[in-house]
């Protein structure tokens, strides 16, 4: 199958980007062309690095009939009118989470883009239902775990970061810092085993960024069906296991637990979990598994991406309803950061 040619635009963030297509997991399905940004520095530098065009100008890159797709890995502000400009210049989109500020935006760009027969695909939600999801999802019907009850998760990193005047540095922006450029994978992942959230409350506290906006947050969610949930998202941690994304998640008749604890961690290869059930002796029963890294929440699935493209119906691929609840999620996360009250989601 032939590789997808690619524009992609936003070299700031998009600079790890192009080192995915051109040398990781990519490669072997996008064949970079040309790549934008404002900075013609920054643009020629990359451009010649990578032996691809550089342009300044978006209308530029849309006008080039060759290119089949465009990555976006601009600000959040306004990327639905970026993402909307693309698909009717007949491209399809790879973009990065957070999608888009505003849910109705993003609700209208992606049904047009359903109307025009173009891909829309971002990496939280990820297109295609990561393989620990998957996991939880088997164990709860195989095993019968019924209702969900509540979850937990935890990420945490050690950053020690300055005010440099960019939109982390707006707290109208980048709300709740932690857990709208950490939190958000938790956030997209639940909705997907959990259902709707109906409600959502916000603790934040500055204890050693330089930014005008938190590094330590937690956000409790009032789901729908009744559940009730918890993310912890910090900058402050360093217990030299960043991102291990931990996950309790309750069910009335049993538990899973993802990286729970340093035994239970994951590695560079698998994630680590676990199901606890009462075993007929009136003992725990557990089951435990190791997934293989690949597509997991925060990852870019090109394969689906460029299967997408040439005309496959991936089966199971996450609608346009469930990437804008995230989105309305964080809206209501914003709310009550400002408010300090509960607020309906």
């Amino acid at each position: 199958m032939d590789r997808i040619r690619f524009g992609l635009i936003g070299l700031n963030f998009g600079r790890h980007i192009v080192h995915a297509v051109t040398h990781g997991p990519a490669k072997d399905v996008i064949e970079l062309k040309t790549v934008c940004d404002r900075d013609h520095n920054r643009a020629d530098a990359i451009g010649d690095r990578h032996h691809v065009a550089a342009t300044y100008d978006v209308d530029e890159l849309l006008a080039d009939d060759s290119l089949e797709a465009v990555g976006v890995f601009t600000g959040p502000v306004g990327r639905a009118d970026m993402i909307r400009r693309i698909i009717r210049a007949g491209k399809h989109v790879m973009t990065t989470k957070p999608f888009e500020l505003n849910p109705d935006s993003a609700l209208d760009v992606l049904e047009e883009a359903r109307h025009l027969g173009k891909v829309v695909h971002l990496n939280s939600p990820t297109p295609l239902l990561p393989p620990n999801l998957k996991q939880v999802l088997t164990w709860r019907d195989q095993l019968n775990l019924g209702r969900p009850i509540a979850c937990r998760r935890d990420v945490w990193a050690n950053y020690r970061e300055k005010a440099d005047g960019g939109w982390y540095d707006d707290p109208q922006l980048c709300p709740v810092a932690p857990m709208f450029r950490l939190g958000i994978y938790m956030i997209n992942d639940l909705i997907r085993l959990m259902g709707d959230v109906e409600s959502v409350q916000v603790t934040q506290s500055r204890i050693f960024t330089g930014r005008p906006t938190p590094d330590n947050a937690q956000l409790t969610l009032h789901f729908t069906s009744g559940a009730i949930g918890t993310i912890f998202a910090s900058f402050c941690v360093d217990d030299a296991m960043p991102y291990g994304n931990s996950m309790v998640l309750n069910y009335e008749r049993g538990t899973i637990y993802q990286n729970s604890a340093p035994c239970l961690s994951d590695t560079a290869d698998t994630i680590g979990m676990s199901v606890v059930t009462p075993g007929s002796n009136g003992k725990p029963a557990i089951q435990n598994a190791a997934i293989r890294r690949g597509g997991e929440s925060g990852s870019y699935q090109w394969d689906a991406f460029s299967r997408a493209i040439r005309g496959e119906k991936l089966d199971g691929e996450v609608t346009p309803r469930e990437v804008v609840a995230g989105l309305r999620v964080v809206n209501a996360m914003s709310r009550a950061a400002a408010s300090g009250k509960t607020e309906r989601v």
